[in-house]
């Protein structure tokens, strides 16, 4: 096999993937998502240098090869100008991954990450043992004036056609994005909110006249409350119908208190732990993967374009690394068996499988072997709700506000 094998098996994986890209957009972020996996980063004159390596090519005209790519069309020279329309392939790398998808349970994240002064990045993504896989992201100027709203409502919107409707989707958000738009918005899209909301809020139990204190219903560690009733007291902003989960886990400082639509026998304040996955995704595009951080990008519209790549490699990583630890890719008989070379056991995650994946990668392309490209997802199932040993259920305080 040439050393240049590897590579076009991958374009042909994007390019068949995402036919919405033309052949050339989809080749040039085949060459993005490719290097940075193998490199680990995501410089650009770093991947243009081991793409001219491989291929034999000038690192000067890989590097304003790639460098185009990321631009708007204005900003191009020639006749034939066109941009990568980054809505439209956040959709289709979402749909990959739901043809990908094993069973009907999704949980979505939504949170921000900034680059220090520069950027701010609103990232909705898809949580996977153990790390968030970004599927739709806007990229904005940090410290500049204005509200979210308009941004996180559009990506959720956007999102919605690629998921089945039959699906289970939760949608997980931490207590500085709470907001009533954002929850009643989830539930008209036919997803189901998991918004933590902050512990000073007050909670109208179904069938009480009084209001309490979040605080009041979990006031001691390992302590937990559920029930339907009303939160929030001002008429404005009051959902008058939902669910309260509330788990004060132990070796955490304050309590969680989770608004959700769904009912309290239908869902488990333990979910809301998988929210933290898409810390460990943010982690990976930085310092512990990608190393963006380090980008020279001044311009928020192309520094969006190099997402899409990080956010490819990043699922295309992940996918392989799933593989290896689910023991699903062993069909080819003239393999090590590689679970027990890796000492993989259920429930121990000594490795990300952002790593463990693109170490493997780099395993097959060493040894010039066909790489391996993505073909399933096991996500794991969701955390069991608590045990009665685990927790003791409050009762309602007898003493409202």
């Amino acid at each position: 096999m040439s050393r240049q094998e590897s590579l076009l098996q991958w374009t042909a994986c994007v390019s068949s993937n995402m036919p919405e890209l033309s052949m050339s957009q989809a080749r040039l972020l085949a060459w993005w998502s490719y290097g940075i996996a193998i490199t680990g980063a995501c410089g650009r004159y770093g991947v243009a240098t081991f793409l001219a390596l491989l291929c034999g090519l000038k690192v000067a005209n890989v590097e304003q090869r790639l460098y185009e790519w990321c631009l708007d069309a204005q900003d191009k020279a020639g006749r034939q100008r066109q941009e990568v329309a980054l809505t439209t392939c956040q959709v289709a790398l979402l749909r990959w991954l739901v043809r990908l998808w094993g069973g009907t349970q999704m949980a979505l994240t939504l949170d921000a990450t900034s680059l220090g002064a520069r950027f701010v990045v609103l990232v909705v993504s898809v949580v996977y043992r153990g790390i968030g896989i970004p599927v739709a992201w806007v990229v904005l100027p940090a410290n500049t004036k204005g509200a979210w709203r308009k941004e996180w409502l559009r990506l959720l919107r956007l999102l919605r056609p690629a998921i089945p409707p039959d699906w289970t989707v939760i949608v997980l958000a931490d207590r500085g994005l709470y907001a009533g738009w954002l929850y009643r918005r989830i539930v008209r899209l036919g997803w189901h909110p998991f918004l933590r909301i902050n512990n000073r809020c007050l909670f109208r139990p179904a069938g009480c006249g009084g209001w309490y204190r979040l605080t009041n219903l979990v006031s001691q560690v390992g302590q937990q409350w559920y029930g339907r009733g009303s939160c929030f007291q001002d008429p404005a902003g009051r959902l008058a119908s939902c669910t309260l989960l509330a788990w004060w886990e132990p070796g955490n400082s304050d309590p969680w208190f989770i608004l959700t639509d769904l009912a309290p026998d239908a869902s488990a304040v333990t979910w809301y732990g998988l929210r933290a996955w898409c810390e460990q995704g943010f982690k990976c595009t930085k310092s512990g993967g990608w190393q963006w951080q380090l980008t020279q990008m001044a311009h928020p519209a192309r520094a969006a374009r190099l997402w899409l790549a990080l956010a490819l490699a990043t699922f295309w990583t992940v996918s392989v690394g799933s593989e290896l630890e689910c023991g699903t890719n062993l069909d080819d008989p003239e393999l090590p068996d590689l679970q027990a070379l890796l000492d993989l056991k259920p429930g121990r995650r000594r490795i990300r499988l952002l790593r463990l994946g693109r170490l493997w990668l780099l395993v097959q392309a060493i040894a010039q072997h066909a790489i391996q490209l993505p073909r399933q997802l096991l996500p794991e199932p969701w955390p069991a709700p608590l045990a009665p040993t685990q927790a003791v259920l409050t009762p309602w305080p007898e003493v409202p506000i």
